[in-house]
Formats: C-alpha cells, sequence, structure tokens
C-alpha cells in the first residue's frame, strides 16, 4: 500500500501569518492535535502540533528553569529559541519548520518507519511541494485493523481498482466517506467512520456491496466523535 490509499485529503491548513492563539484554535475546533503550514502559493513551510505549543507563557507552561550550570552550557541560540516558543505571537516563529514529507506513491513501510526514526505523528502528503494528504498513525492502524492475518503482501491492482469504484459510487452522495476510511484487502471492503443515522451505515454499506469485485463488506461505522489524526 502506498501514502494515497491511505491518506486523509481533507486536511485542515493554517497559514503562517497567523497567531498561535488563532492556530490553537484550529486544533482544538477541529479537534486535531496538528496541521501543516502552507504559504500563499499553497506551498509548505511547516508543521505545527500541541507539542509546539505546549510550553506557553499565557498559561503559565513555561519550560522549566535551568539551573544555573545547565544555563551556563546550553546555547544561547537553544535559550534564544526557547524563549521565542513561550513567548512569540505568530505561528510562523513556534511552527516546526524541519518537516519530514512523503510523496503519494510512498510506501507505507516507509512512512511508518519515518515516524519512528524521528518520534512523529503524522506525515504530510506532497505533490510539486502542495500538500495533498496526511498519514497519521491513525491511519496506518485502520490499515493493520482491515488486514487479514494471513495477507502478508501489499494490496492488489484488482483492490486499488475496487476501492476506486467505490470511492467513485460514494461521490455522488453527500454522506459519502473520506477517501481514507474505504480500505479493501482481498477483495473485503472496509469502510471506517462517523455516521449521523443507520440509514447512513445502510446507504455505505448497500453502495459497498454493489460494486463489482467486493466479495465481502466490513462496516466499522460508530457514531462516536474521534479526531481526524
Amino acid at each position: 500500500m502506498r501514502a494515497i490509499d491511505v491518506m486523509a485529503t481533507a486536511v485542515v491548513l493554517a497559514r503562517p501569518d497567523i497567531t498561535v492563539q488563532e492556530a490553537a484554535k484550529m486544533l482544538a475546533d477541529h479537534h486535531i492535535s496538528g496541521m501543516p503550514v502552507v504559504d500563499t502559493d499553497g506551498k509548505l513551510v511547516g508543521i505545527v502540533t500541541e507539542g509546539d505549543l505546549l510550553h506557553r507563557t499565557e498559561i503559565g507552561t513555561e519550560m522549566k528553569r535551568r539551573g544555573r550550570l545547565s544555563e551556563f552550557f546550553a546555547s544561547t541560540r537553544e535559550l534564544a529559541s526557547e524563549y521565542v516558543k513561550e513567548h512569540s505571537r505568530l505561528l510562523s516563529e513556534v511552527m516546526t519548520t524541519d518537516v519530514v514529507t512523503a510523496k503519494e506513491e510512498t510506501p507505507l513501510a516507509e512512512i511508518a518507519e519515518l515516524m519512528n526514526r524521528h518520534r512523529i505523528k503524522r506525515v504530510p502528503v506532497l505533490r510539486d511541494g502542495k500538500v495533498t494528504g496526511l498519514v497519521s498513525r491513525a491511519n496506518l492502524i485502520r490499515v493493520l485493523a482491515s488486514i487479514g492475518p494471513d495477507l502478508r503482501h501489499s494490496v492488489t491492482q484488482s483492490d486499488s481498482e475496487i476501492r476506486r469504484a467505490i470511492l467513485n459510487e460514494l461521490s455522488r452522495s453527500r454522506w459519502a466517506l473520506q477517501p481514507q476510511n474505504v480500505i479493501v484487502t482481498n477483495g473485503v471492503a472496509h469502510l471506517w467512520g462517523v455516521i449521523r443515522s443507520e440509514d447512513e451505515r445502510n446507504a455505505i454499506r448497500v453502495a459497498a456491496e454493489n460494486v463489482s469485485g467486493v466479495r465481502e463488506v466490513q462496516c466499522h461505522l460508530d457514531y462516536a466523535s474521534a479526531p481526524l489524526y
């Protein structure tokens, strides 16, 4: 499987010129823990996460003050960076600019390795420098939950075709699932996401069942509201 097969495409994007408080409100309002930051041309310039906003002077959560010896050996650059993180009002001065990214064709194994190596929870997916999606740990867990115990190979071409057909059928309706919530393995369609009624559940199930090549449909749809990533 590749990034494009599982990535979230409805990605919340921030601009670098907004305030830290505006960025925090966006995270809270959308129930997410991080979001890419793009410039006026839509090019990725950074990413902001809850960790970037954790130590703030407004709420009294500044970094614990160093002892005299530690303070002496710390570089002025490190101390200045901490101060900016704690006090700056602009997102551009608080966000992480060294962003780990992937391409749409990047295999999931490589993305998982990036997450592990850099200790991150999400990887923006780029095409020509612009964000087309985002792969999070939650996306990878859903793939794992959708794969049978005997499946030891990547998604087949026929599974990709079936998935595209399901997404095409769902795209005609307002109750359609997000692309990352449809996973097909060995002809079994796994449907994830949040629904508002049993009618929606049934409609989504029927739409998948009627696609040629689908051997079985497994619904993991729920009413519970959960973070997107």
